[in-house]
């Protein structure tokens, strides 16, 4: 399976001429053998934009971009704002080649005053479905800076994991070493794609990048407008966590401390 990752600055704020370039991109990214397009975190509307997000995120953007993967034949993976009864989520959607949604995630680790102004943290681990032969999962962002929720998306079978993101300054070394490492401990398939340029009062670090379960880099775009593309090989995971048995060797009755809502205090 091909995965293609966009790294964009977007139009922010504008959600026709983001629908537009997921457009001009799936196409691109098509016609060099992708299966599987990824976005940056709230692609569909931009991410420090201001009040307006409210508004836009009311708009019903999935049956375009089911449209989109369909005419094209390839699966997407879009980030957008998500209006729910009780407020916003910061969410994404992954719809297959056939324009059918398989996978809907809601971030659940909000990071600083601009996400929690504006979102609610969704309550749902995420869920691991199969494409292509490979176990797919998507977290958001700031999901994959915990490693305990990596691992356990990773003991729950998930063989590649899918992260939108909005890594912004001065976190370059998040994009570009703690995601290896991510891939490394849990001897995964990682696909992290940002955002690049400046947005509001926002400067995106870029550094979009595709891991392999030995912590390679398959594929990395620094700065700018691109796609990146990468082939996941079907059966590569289990060779690897065989090999490098890191959850096999686990000793989870040592760990009780990390589902304690309770943190020790130094003396």
């Amino acid at each position: 399976m091909r995965v293609a990752g966009l790294q964009t600055a977007g139009t922010p704020g504008d959600v026709d001429a983001n629908l537009r370039e997921l457009d001009r991109v799936a196409g691109e990214a098509r016609s060099q053998g992708a299966d599987l397009l990824v976005t940056p975190e709230l692609f569909v509307t931009g991410y420090d934009i201001g009040e307006q997000l409210f508004e836009l995120a009311k708009a019903d953007t999935l049956p375009a971009i089911k449209d989109i993967a369909a005419r094209h034949g390839l699966a997407i993976l879009a980030g957008f704002a998500e209006s729910a009864a009780e407020g916003l989520y910061n969410s994404a959607v992954m719809v297959t080649h056939e324009g059918q949604e398989v996978l809907h995630y809601r971030k659940q680790h909000l990071f600083g005053d601009l996400d929690r102004h504006f979102f609610l943290p969704g309550d749902a681990n995420p869920e691991v479905v199969s494409f292509m032969g490979v176990r797919i999962a998507t977290m958001i962002c700031y999901d994959v800076e915990f490693p305990e929720y990596v691992r356990a998306t990773a003991l729950a079978g998930c063989e590649l994991l899918l992260v939108p993101t909005a890594q912004m300054e001065p976190f370059t070394f998040v994009a570009r070493e703690v995601i290896r490492t991510r891939a490394w401990e849990n001897q995964i398939y990682l696909a992290y794609i940002n955002h690049d340029g400046r947005e509001g009062n926002t400067e995106y670090v870029g550094n979009s990048q595709i891991v392999a379960p030995d912590a390679s880099v398959l594929a990395r775009i620094e700065h700018g407008d691109g796609l990146i593309l990468a082939d996941v090989e079907p059966g590569l995971v289990a060779r690897a966590q065989y090999e490098n048995p890191y959850l096999q060797d686990r000793r989870p009755a040592a760990y009780g401390s990390l589902i304690s809502n309770t943190r020790k205090e130094r003396a």
